[in-house]
């Protein structure tokens, strides 16, 4: 029999909250094989990256283990991660277990480059000379990274968000570890990018032995990957098994709302668009932002030219409609609502915003426009004030345009948290104290807050678990029916898009290569680049491997 990799018994892990102790994991027993693929998935809040963290001795100081063992395979023998030194720990990190954060702001340093934080990683294994910075450009480029010699030279907050974490993974690679824990490593990434980066880890482990922990709230990711799927909720495992047994024959209720929820997985891995629209009603829409021909390009380091981010655009987003903008990291999507929104001007083209010309217009001119135009970041983690109550950030707004009294802000706060499925109390507690999905519910109600007309949302349900994703883009979709609002709509994950859009653009290197209504481009794609799309949305790998196991 295979000695595991990781060996965890009967493992318990509490936060301290309040001066009391919360359960976070309760008696987790894992083997981790070498070679082998386990997914933990379930959702925000369930246990899944304390598991991570306890593996490899990084749990903040205000989590406590009261209880069970965690044995990692050392270099010289097993090591007991739990009440270990952190020397010993030291050892393990890096060459025995490699870890991609979900957040590449806070994983990587904003002051170095990202070829010097590549190489840091490199260098820990005793290459020297210049052999280490053919090795940076080597990971950068396993990792999914065009043109790694310039990205090394770069910035992390030059980057786009799927960029950032690419590098993320392209460090744990270079750490060549026996196991790679991926905490969220493709929820940022378009799905190209994505079947990219995990067919990559997939064929380390293949050829390699290296084994990978996938810790995912979207089960489809997992279904298409690993040969052991874990399914966790309330901290305590429901349910395990190989991935097809269980999206066949799923034994636990909560596993089957996952099914369900999931856009991947929901329909078979097909795309079913919620809404059939003629082209007809395309072209006759009333338009409330319209951009006409904007092109913008930024400088490269070091004086070596200009980078188009855009080229030649033109969109429309029609009254009481959501128009998607898909296409892969870097395609110019976020550059886009950045200017439509005022936020960054174009080097040429036009601009119009509930009809009102804003291009070439300073802040004073454009702010009685605020109110009714909001916008919801991609990276909450970045949007959210960590000195600021989730209250205060709520009602940020209100206090900035002088609306309402305390009372009433309060009520307002409590009004937008329950439509984001957070509790009341949740309104005392600072972003540090929530998870990951729940800090963008919390940016979500804060856009809403004013009750705007047009919302701007950049990728706004890439960081939630399946179940409370659905439920906010049902939301979405509700106070889009009955206030009239209309969103652009900027997200990698086509099978959300097919949810919630009646229109979409798909970008490809700062250009639009395809648009028009969801169910026309997704059902009969004429682009190269949108059938790629399609065909890489995750989910349809195991559809497709059930298929031929009836055949």
């Amino acid at each position: 029999m295979t000695t595991p990799l990781v060996r965890i018994r009967d493992l318990r892990v509490d936060y301290t909250r309040r001066r009391q102790h919360v359960p976070a994991v309760r008696g987790v027993d894992l083997d981790i094989a070498p070679g082998e693929v386990v997914a933990l998935v379930g959702e925000s809040g369930s246990g899944k990256t304390t598991i991570a963290n306890t593996i490899i001795g990084l749990l903040p100081e205000n989590a406590r283990t009261s209880g069970g063992s965690v044995e990692v395979a050392g270099p010289d023998g097993p090591v007991e991660v739990v009440g270990a030194r952190e020397s010993d720990l030291r050892s393990l990190r890096g060459s025995v277990v490699g870890l991609v954060p979900q957040d590449p702001m806070v994983g990587l340093n904003p002051t170095q480059r990202i070829g010097v934080q590549v190489g840091e990683a490199v260098r820990l294994r005793g290459v020297t000379g210049d052999a280490v910075g053919d090795a940076v450009h080597t990971y950068l480029r396993q990792a999914g990274i065009d043109d790694p010699e310039l990205r090394a030279r770069q910035y992390p907050h030059e980057l786009s968000g799927g960029l950032r974490q690419r590098v993320l993974i392209a460090i744990a690679l270079a750490g060549e570890p026996r196991l790679i824990i991926a905490d969220e490593p493709t929820s940022a990434l378009d799905v190209t990018v994505q079947a990219t980066i995990l067919d990559h880890l997939e064929t380390l482990v293949r050829q390699s032995g290296t084994s990978l922990l996938i810790i995912t709230h979207d089960l489809a990711v997992a279904a298409d990957r690993a040969d052991q799927v874990v399914v966790l909720s309330g901290g305590e495992v429901v349910e395990r098994g190989a991935p097809d047994d269980i999206l066949v024959a799923p034994e636990d209720d909560y596993t089957r709302r996952l099914i369900a929820a999931a856009p991947g997985l929901a329909h078979g891995g097909r795309i079913e668009p919620r809404h059939q629209l003629a082209d007809a009603d395309v072209a006759t829409a009333d338009p409330v932002i319209r951009l006409e021909g904007v092109s913008k390009a930024y400088p490269l380091p070091g004086g070596s030219g200009t980078f188009a981010a855009l080229d030649d655009v033109s969109l429309q987003v029609a009254k009481g409609r959501t128009h998607a903008l898909v296409g892969e990291s870097g395609s110019g999507k976020t550059t886009t609502l950045r200017i439509a929104l005022g936020l960054e001007q174009p080097d040429s083209g036009t601009v119009a915003l509930k009809g009102t010309d804003i291009t070439g217009q300073g802040w004073r001119k454009t702010r009685p426009l605020r109110r009714t135009v909001q916008i919801v970041h991609q990276n909450p983690y970045a949007s959210l004030d960590p000195r600021f109550t989730i209250g205060q950030t709520i009602a940020e707004p209100l206090v900035s345009f002088k609306v309402g009294d305390r009372r009433s802000r309060a009520a307002r706060v409590a009004e937008l948290l329950d439509q984001v499925s957070l509790p009341a109390s949740y309104a005392e507690r600072l972003p540090a104290e929530l998870s990951g999905g729940q800090r963008q519910r919390v940016a979500i109600a804060r856009a809403l807050t004013l009750e705007p007309e047009v919302v701007l949302l950049d990728e706004p349900v890439s960081a939630l678990d399946v179940s409370v994703q659905e439920q906010i883009l049902d939301l979405l979709a509700e106070l889009q029916e009955r206030l009239g609002l209309s969103y652009l709509f900027i997200s990698h994950d086509l099978a959300v898009v097919a949810q919630v859009a009646h229109t979409v653009s798909v970008m490809s290197r700062g250009r639009i290569v395809e648009s028009g209504a969801v169910s026309s481009v997704f059902g009969a794609p004429q682009s190269e680049h949108t059938h790629a799309l399609i065909e890489a949305i995750p989910g349809r790998i195991s559809a497709r491997r059930r298929e031929v196991a009836h055949v």
